[in-house]
């Protein structure tokens, strides 16, 4: 089979860029198939697969793109929250935690690194670690509170004092309301 040329290949990048983008992973997918060497462009080519692969729920395919883009750009902030995405999902919540800290110090002000963070310690049942992370989130960006009701990865918190302490001081009560 012949290698693509580079005009070929950057076309073949922007059509699975095109096609993620409208929610159509399989048609993206297909769009890399030629795809055998993507030499200066390999970053971009795994960058796109992962996120092809983790739309399609194939979590350890995506882990294995993300990770090749992290040899070749390891302070990505995208690469580092696919990374930790993925490895939540394939139980590997220390890695995901590591890869989530490896995204604060590459950008401190990314205020869902943070809320990230919270929940994949809340998972982790550790409260404190949790409750410190989600309230400096809160304080970047007081709209993630709108995400906190049906996020699955606080309840193991949802009912402790502490966290809906936390969430009333963020809506700017000073007393506990019901849950």
């Amino acid at each position: 089979m012949a290698r693509l040329t580079e005009h070929q290949l950057k076309r073949a990048l922007l059509a699975a860029d095109g096609y993620l983008a409208l929610d159509m992973p399989q048609h993206a997918l297909d769009a890399l198939r030629p795809v055998h060497v993507p030499g200066e462009l390999a970053f971009e080519f795994h960058r796109i697969r992962g996120e092809i692969y983790r739309s399609l729920q194939q979590w350890q395919l995506a882990l294995d793109d993300f990770q090749q883009c992290h040899a070749l750009q390891p302070a990505d902030i995208s690469v580092l929250m696919g990374l930790a995405w993925c490895y939540k999902r394939v139980d590997q919540l220390p890695k995901a935690i590591a890869a989530m800290h490896a995204a604060h110090r590459a950008d401190g002000k990314e205020p869902i690194i943070l809320y990230n963070l919270a929940c994949y310690y809340s998972l982790a049942k550790n409260k404190s670690q949790a409750l410190t992370w989600l309230g400096r989130a809160l304080r970047m960006h007081r709209d993630l509170m709108q995400l906190i009701p049906k996020e699955t990865d606080f309840d193991p918190l949802r009912d402790d004092p502490d966290f809906l302490k936390l969430l009333d001081l963020a809506r700017g009560r000073d007393t506990p309301s019901a849950a």
